[in-house]
């Protein structure tokens, strides 16, 4: 964590931080490390993973909106600045304009963000995240299980639901897409 007094930073204090090579996000007035320790560091499955989804959210987003990598979003949490980073966001082109081209943290609260459990992280973590996101305004939170090769798709509206295998996500929220666990494993070389 860092905080250079005993008082905890503003967001905008935070945001002035030098950049280095560990990405932070703000919690309760402290920048907290993205990944705790080594444990916690992105591996193969993750990286891979994230590159699959990349590629077909993409693809599927085409003239819908943006999808974007460990993209910061301004939110609130427990009526506090929150600043977390996820995995992957996507904006629709309703929510932020195609021709927005600012280089900030990601200004709009966006339909979707993607946690990946990363090693040393738990489903339970990802779940109470997913539950701050959907309570700061995210309409859809999916949290990513690269070993158990499931997602599990969060939505305000109703209780989790999660996907194996072959089983279809569709969503009102996306309309047109239809992607599996399956697809997006496969794409990432985790299926046998």
């Amino acid at each position: 964590m860092v905080q250079y007094s005993n008082q905890p930073l503003t967001l905008d204090e935070f945001l002035a931080l030098p950049e280095g090579d560990i990405k932070y996000e703000f919690v309760n007035g402290e920048a907290v490390p993205k990944y705790k320790d080594d444990e916690m560091s992105p591996k193969f499955f993750y990286g891979s993973t994230t590159g699959a989804l990349f590629i077909i959210l993409s693809a599927w987003a085409e003239a819908k909106g943006r999808v974007v990598i460990e993209w910061a979003i301004k939110l609130t949490r427990n009526q506090q600045d929150w600043m977390p980073i996820p995995d992957l966001t996507y904006v629709s082109y309703n929510l932020l304009a195609a021709d927005w081209l600012q280089d900030e943290a990601c200004p709009v609260t966006p339909e979707l963000v993607i946690e990946i459990i990363s090693p040393g992280q738990t489903f339970g973590d990802m779940a109470e995240k997913a539950t701050d996101y959907l309570k700061a305004g995210v309409s859809r939170v999916w949290v990513v299980d690269t070993k158990a090769r499931t997602i599990t798709v969060f939505a305000a509206s109703s209780f989790p639901i999660t996907y194996r295998d072959h089983q279809i996500i569709t969503d009102d929220v996306f309309p047109e897409l239809e992607i599996t666990p399956n697809a997006i494993f496969q794409r990432a070389g985790l299926n046998p």
